[in-house]
């Protein structure tokens, strides 16, 4: 029996020893929740050391831990903030999530790991940590569009991480990974939360406006935790995870408007308990099973760094970012945390998972939190390598394609691009089914009675003309929207704009095809771990990459003849309305005209190379001329910049507004661009 003595023994072991490895960690510049978890290691039953806390009386306490960081999580979000974010950061966040899944769970099979370990593997892996990367962007003064985005990707993987978290919950009870289970386990959860959502948004706004408006701090604060942790009980008495609930809790209050109040009160207890949570994750990893499994957790490391790297930065610059804001952003994600530690302890409590994968877990993020800092402060100077690196064909095309989409979302809205859009849903969809229904079959042995080829030929006959019209929409989805921010010219005129809108439709498709192929590829690859429905995808990328590849090489060359144009049009009396006339003449080099700055006698760019200035990998806009006095200089990577030096510009509107700051007479001390 546990005695109030026991209890108050724990607390203070636990509250003690990590007060002292937290001072120890912000005295090293090492993140806050390392010291949490070394606190765990000391105060753990795996060490010989004398100070041992109730492990089951820490986990319990830690579960309040949870429960309030969650709640906070759904203070955080709105449904107008999803709005906002969903075009860029919510497609990002779909293709990384997608693709890290698919990643981890095939790493699980190649381990020898089971269906559902390996299940749980992608989960663990898929999701960044939100409260390491906040601390790292405060402590280094991460500020603007970076910011923005990492804050968005972030905000639609924690509802991706609730819905795993739901699945991983019923599957884990005795559902069983199976399609059908699948399916079920997806429309209760679908109905639970309707209903939840439904009467929470008429009652709970309400009440809690009605509550703050006593001006009653303390009063607040217990009826908005009280109904986090009612909701969080409610959730788990229907089987799911308790987080879930808080962070639906959380939401609702939220919707009230009173969310920052309500936030602001509730951060002193989240944060004691939150710090409760990390150290009794501590407590469980165990080094000799880490050092047993340490080809695991190396090898779900170099997945977690190198894929979230490469996946974020994809999904970030095809949705429209410069080069360095992607890249930087695909650095900054690279890590996992809090709830990776969630779905891990969920697969060890539920026994769905062996007890080797919380450690291995708690390996790959103590590595990853550690790299953060680094990766974080190193994104800038590699991003800049990155883009000197990148061949003279690509390096026009990353500066022209967020114009172009910058362009596209200014378009006026039409009909035809959401019509073909939804289509491309609806068969994505079926065909996800069709999938689903052939495996349930089988494993059913609903068709016992026939042969496996004839269960695979109907499945195929069914799914082909789907793969046919998900190719034709997709691509003429594509077509669409590149005609809208690169119009096409009438019927017998020359069409100037083929080149750059050519470029725009292989981009944009590559765009549509990952986000609908990630997602269909994660869900079904787990109900067919023996075929690689991977493979496939991977195909049609390659394809698209090399389509990419040919396009953007007539790109340059529109761009060069472009550039001839534009050194006379800088040299005209009349330059203004000769820049227009670039536009009309060969379009796609920008918004519309090129930007034109004259460098004045203060500018940090006098004097300095265009190698050494680096303005696209710092600013994302690219020199396409240069003019000095009635010459046309050749924009080399050597060419030294002169006062009185005119320079056009091309890119998107941040890009140039970024650029102005650079070549301005007194730009602003540091990094003043740092963000972007």
């Amino acid at each position: 029996m546990i005695t109030p003595h026991d209890f108050l023994y724990a607390l203070a072991v636990v509250l003690c020893v990590a007060a002292v490895t937290t001072v120890i960690s912000q005295k090293l510049k090492l993140p806050v929740v390392l010291g949490y978890l070394v606190a765990g290691l000391i105060i753990g039953p795996h060490l010989p050391i004398p100070l041992v806390a109730d492990p089951a009386m820490v986990i319990a306490l830690s579960e309040l831990g949870v429960i309030l960081v969650m709640f906070s999580l759904g203070l955080e979000f709105s449904l107008k903030q999803l709005k906002k974010v969903g075009p860029t950061a919510g497609i990002t966040a779909v293709i990384e999530c997608g693709i890290m899944l698919i990643t981890g769970f095939l790493v699980g099979q190649a381990l020898g790991w089971t269906t559902t370990e390996s299940v749980f593997a992608g989960a663990i892996v898929a999701i960044s940590s939100t409260t390491i990367i906040v601390k790292t962007f405060d402590e280094q003064g991460i500020t603007g569009r970076l910011r923005e985005l990492v804050v968005g990707v972030l905000i639609v993987e924690d509802l991706i991480a609730i819905v795993l978290l739901a699945t991983l919950t019923a599957i884990s009870s005795g559902a069983g990974l199976s399609a059908l289970a699948l399916a079920t386990t997806l429309s209760k959860l679908a109905a639970f939360l309707a209903v939840l959502l439904g009467v929470g948004l008429l009652v709970v706004p309400r009440v809690t406006r009605a509550v703050t408006k006593l001006n009653r701090p303390e009063t607040t604060l217990v009826a908005s935790v009280g109904f986090c942790f009612s909701i969080a009980l409610l959730a788990q008495y229907f089987g799911y995870s308790v987080a879930l609930g808080a962070f639906i809790a959380g939401s609702l209050i939220s919707e009230s408007g009173e969310g920052k109040v309500v936030e602001h009160l509730v951060q002193p207890v989240r944060d004691l308990f939150a710090a409760i949570f990390f150290v009794s994750v501590g407590m469980q990893i165990d080094p000799a099973e880490v050092a047993r499994h340490w080809g695991a957790a190396l090898l779900l490391t170099v997945v977690v760094i190198g894929g979230k790297v490469i996946n974020v930065t994809m999904g970030a610059f095809l949705t429209g970012n410069p080069v360095r804001t992607s890249v930087q952003a695909g650095m900054s994600l690279a890590q996992i945390g809090e709830f990776s530690f969630i779905i891990a302890g969920l697969g060890m409590t539920l026994g769905a998972t062996g007890s080797f994968l919380f450690p291995v877990a708690a390996a790959v993020s103590v590595v990853t939190t550690l790299t953060t800092g680094f990766l974080v402060k190193a994104s800038g100077p590699v991003a800049s390598f990155l883009d000197r690196k990148l061949p003279r064909r690509l390096q026009t095309f990353t500066t022209l394609y967020a114009s172009w989409l910058e362009r596209l979302r200014e378009a006026p809205p039409v009909k035809g691009p959401k019509r073909v859009a939804r289509s491309l849903i609806i068969d994505a969809a079926l065909l996800t089914v069709v999938i689903v229904v052939a495996t349930v079959s089988r494993r059913a042995e609903l068709t016992r009675d026939a042969p496996f080829w004839l269960v695979l030929g109907g499945a195929a006959v069914v799914a082909l003309p789907l793969c046919v019209g998900i190719a034709r929409l997709s691509q003429r989805l594509a077509a669409e929207l590149a005609e809208a921010a690169l119009p096409a010219r009438a019927v017998g005129k020359v069409d100037l704009a083929a080149a750059p809108r050519r470029v725009l439709i292989v981009t944009l498709q590559a765009g549509i095809v990952l986000a609908l192929g990630v997602p269909m590829v994660a869900i079904t690859q787990p109900l067919l771990p023996d075929i690689p429905v991977g493979v496939v995808l991977l195909g049609i990328l390659s394809l698209l990459a090399m389509a990419l590849w040919r396009s953007a090489n007539n790109l340059d060359g529109h761009v060069r003849a472009g550039v001839d144009v534009i050194s006379e049009a800088l040299m005209s009396h009349s330059r203004e309305d000769a820049l227009h006339d670039v536009e009309k003449i060969l379009p796609g080099l920008g918004l519309s005209a090129p930007s034109v700055i004259e460098l004045a006698s203060g500018s940090a760019a006098v004097g300095k190379t265009l190698a050494q200035l680096n303005l696209r990998g710092v600013t994302g806009a690219t020199v396409l001329a240069i003019t000095r006095g009635s010459k046309a200089i050749v924009a080399t990577a050597t060419e030294v910049l002169q006062v009185e030096d005119r320079l056009a510009l091309a890119g998107s509107r941040e890009a140039l507004d970024a650029a102005r700051t650079v070549l301005s007479p007194s730009p602003p001390r540091g990094e003043g661009v740092r963000g972007a």
